[in-house]
């Protein structure tokens, strides 16, 4: 999977001698075939896919549709086309794909359960382009995502589809118009740093000397984790205020493994290995800060930029502790986050949407970052298919995990 975004034009054969406009009863939104994914694949990998060869970034993006999140129908890839031509022969001028998430909606007080859509890899091939068809395309997907898998993994979905929602990195206007409004998108940065957590371990020495409090998170401890956060988020939300309706996508254990299995994917070609920590968390059980990331690559080892190590969630068990003992566990766990960042060879660590409490605690750390305002990439843009116009509806935990 990738961004929303328009691909670098590629080299081509020049379009077919007869196209139906934009606009033309002709066009179809439909299911491809393996081939014609592959087709697709192909022609995407020089954007999305550089860090890997191609075969290699074919395979793994068949190897995304078997992971948890994905797989039994969890993802569905959709092409514009000709309505009627013959499959693995017909003209793909627009694609794109969908990954089925669960949601939770809350409005004053009572908490219910629903689908989430991910939209994301919106491709035209550039032969096609100029011509609109990615915007025939997105007209039609917004209604059809509306009641498309509308029961969740499990049986939950008792309130349906509850939004769809994409990552642009064409700005604001394009997908804005075709109903997916435009939400916070920022980040803070931190920049790598060999030294800032000596031994990666309680009782590490950070970069400045201190004692390292946080340890690092591996696969094993995420189960727990995700379920203390899916309580934790279900009450913040029924404690919302009234009169208003707050959405958010469950940062369960499925959603933080595509990430994880994608990244091992990733890494494995580039680096040969896998990493051990997938985060850090301080304290102890009942007042623990925890972060959870993933490494992404775009540049490979050749071009660091676009390497990034993402942080996927940050989450403070007990709102009511002292802000020092929160801000010292998050300083210990950027420190490792720092060190991992050194390690894996990306440029920063990105922490998405920071609260307004977050971003205090981060201030109150004490470790140099950027605050970084964007415009252009990653715009998180949500359609609501509730009632509510989209603009009113309060996106909470709109962070990295929820990216797809």
């Amino acid at each position: 999977m990738g961004s929303t975004t328009t691909p670098t034009p590629l080299p081509d054969a020049g379009p077919p001698a007869f196209l139906p406009d934009a606009a033309s009863p002709l066009l179809i939104l439909t299911t491809p075939t393996p081939a014609e994914r592959a087709r697709t694949g192909a022609l995407t990998h020089p954007m999305w896919g550089p860090a890997l060869a191609a075969r290699d970034y074919l395979a793994r993006e068949a190897y995304l549709t078997t992971v948890p999140l994905a797989r039994d129908g969890g993802i569905t890839h959709w092409v514009l086309t000709v309505r009627g031509a013959a499959p693995d022969a017909r003209p793909l001028l627009s694609s794109c794909e969908s990954l089925r998430k669960r949601a939770v909606r809350a409005r004053d007080g009572r908490v219910e359960d629903g689908v989430a859509h991910g939209v994301a890899s919106v491709f035209t091939e550039p032969r096609y382009r100029g011509r609109g068809y990615a915007s025939r395309m997105m007209a039609e997907l917004g209604p059809r995502l509306r009641g498309w898998q509308a029961q969740a993994r499990g049986g939950e979905g008792q309130a349906g589809v509850l939004c769809s929602l994409l990552y642009s990195d064409i700005g604001k206007t394009f997908y804005a118009r075709h109903g997916w409004a435009p939400f916070a998108s920022c980040h803070v940065a931190f920049r790598p740093g060999r030294d800032a957590a000596a031994g990666n371990g309680a009782g590490g020495g950070g970069g400045n000397g201190e004692a390292q409090v946080a340890r690092p998170i591996g696969y094993h401890e995420l189960a727990e984790l995700c379920c203390v956060d899916e309580r934790l988020l279900r009450a913040d939300l029924a404690r919302r205020p009234k009169g208003k309706t707050h959405v958010a996508i469950l940062p369960e254990l499925d959603a933080l493994l595509w990430h994880m299995m994608r990244e091992d994917f990733m890494t494995k070609h580039i680096f040969g290995r896998t990493p051990d920590v997938r985060g850090a968390v301080a304290g102890e059980p009942g007042k623990r800060i925890w972060a959870v990331w993933t490494r992404g690559y775009y540049g490979g080892l050749n071009k660091l930029e676009g390497n990034t190590l993402h942080v996927l969630r940050v989450v403070v068990e007990d709102d009511e502790q002292p802000e020092e003992d929160v801000a010292a566990g998050l300083r210990s766990i950027v420190h490792i986050a720092q060190a991992e960042a050194a390690e894996w060879k990306t440029q920063d660590v990105q922490v998405w949407n920071p609260t307004p409490k977050l971003r205090g605690l981060i201030d109150k750390c004490g470790v140099e970052h950027e605050f970084v305002a964007r415009d252009k990439d990653s715009i998180a843009s949500l359609m609501w298919y509730g009632e509510e116009p989209t603009a009113e509806i309060d996106w909470v935990a709109n962070e990295k995990y929820a990216w797809c």
